[in-house]
């Protein structure tokens, strides 16, 4: 326990910075990932094609390459300066917003044709349809594979580390300049990791038999 006790101090950057990543990233990844899903399906044929250039261009896109677009290439773009975990936020949340678009747009696909077409016939638009009747649904039903996205994000934050970023997936080098057991050290980075997982696994649980009561 003394690598804990002895280093709070890393340690609690390291893990504030990793719950910032991924809280801020996961907001991220949600608001638009909820937009791009929506826009795949769009009876707008260029809000269709947008949105599908978007997840093709994004999701094929290695993760660690996203992140040296935004850490190198961003301060190049001669726009406002921003921290390295902003950044971080930024990358990880644009890239999980293409799953995140994908596994709704599955779901969205489990809702009933003829539901669609009732709330149209009685005169709401596009954007009142999905967001009263479809998207609702839709969630019910994603729970299970969206929880699976935001646990990759979680472990994906660890890709901050490689870019100056004090997170879980860093700290080890830190306390390695401190002369502490790297091993000792990855074997508590995992076990943050493993509990982390088993909080979004409750998480996960609490909102099916929710979810699956209001049905």
């Amino acid at each position: 326990m003394d690598v804990i006790f002895g280093n709070t101090d890393l340690w609690g950057r390291a893990l504030g910075n990793t719950l910032l990543i991924f809280f801020g990233g996961g907001v991220l990844a949600l608001v638009l990932g909820i937009i791009v899903g929506a826009m795949r399906v769009s009876p707008v044929p260029i809000a269709r094609g947008v949105g599908t250039v978007y997840v093709n261009l994004i999701r094929n896109t290695p993760l660690t390459l996203v992140f040296f677009f935004f850490v190198f290439g961003y301060p190049q773009l001669g726009l406002p300066k921003l921290s390295t975990t902003i950044l971080g936020i930024l990358a990880i949340g644009i890239y999980t917003a293409t799953y995140v678009a994908e596994v709704l747009r599955a779901g969205i696909n489990t809702v009933p044709v003829g539901q669609a077409e009732a709330a149209r016939a009685i005169g709401l638009p596009f954007g009142q349809v999905m967001t009263l009747v479809i998207l609702p649904q839709a969630f019910r039903s994603v729970v299970p594979p969206m929880m699976s996205v935001f646990i990759a994000l979680l472990k994906n934050t660890t890709v901050a580390a490689g870019f100056s970023v004090l997170e879980l997936g860093a700290i080890r080098s830190y306390l390695s300049e401190r002369g502490e057991n790297a091993l000792v050290v990855l074997l508590w980075v995992a076990a943050i990791f493993v509990a982390l997982v088993l909080v979004l696994s409750w998480v996960q649980r609490y909102l099916e038999n929710k979810w699956r009561i209001a049905r």
